[in-house]
């Protein structure tokens, strides 16, 4: 029986939070199983989960990212077109494209938060493992 791969984008922003998230998705899936790819920014990771799932090595692509406000309303429009994307990207490549990226409204670069987003990021990690272990085993179940 062939173990099903999953692949891992994630954003450089905040990659200190960021980061966390593939801790958490490798607490449920083998990291042996999970290739990781980094790129810049949120904005990038539609298209990379768009390459990654034609690709057809993938059983489901989780992406991550952290926009937070900058103090003007560009991080909006940001995040909503990174999930738009990562929608799009899944739909348009049959694979599955889950989305570990986190929009907070006030967010302050202190320690207190950053430890407050690490830890939200493992346990979204986590979450984006139990969806991507939950939709291929039922996608595996209809195929068959």
């Amino acid at each position: 029986m062939t173990l099903t791969r999953y692949a891992f984008a994630k954003a450089q922003w905040h990659a200190d939070i960021v980061d966390r998230a593939l801790t958490g998705f490798c607490d449920l899936i083998p990291a042996a199983q999970v290739d990781v790819f980094d790129v810049p920014g949120a904005f990038e990771l539609p298209l990379m989960a768009r390459d990654l799932a034609m690709t057809g090595r993938y059983g489901a692509v989780a992406c991550a990212a952290f926009v937070v406000d900058g103090g003007i309303y560009r991080h909006d429009f940001v995040a909503q077109a990174v999930v738009d994307g990562l929608m799009r990207a899944g739909l348009d490549s049959g694979v599955p494209v889950l989305s570990v990226s986190l929009t907070p409204h006030h967010y302050q670069d202190t320690d207190h938060h950053n430890a407050i987003y690490r830890a939200h990021f493992v346990e979204k990690g986590r979450e984006a493992a139990r969806a991507a272990l939950a939709i291929t085993e039922s996608r595996a179940q209809i195929a068959a």
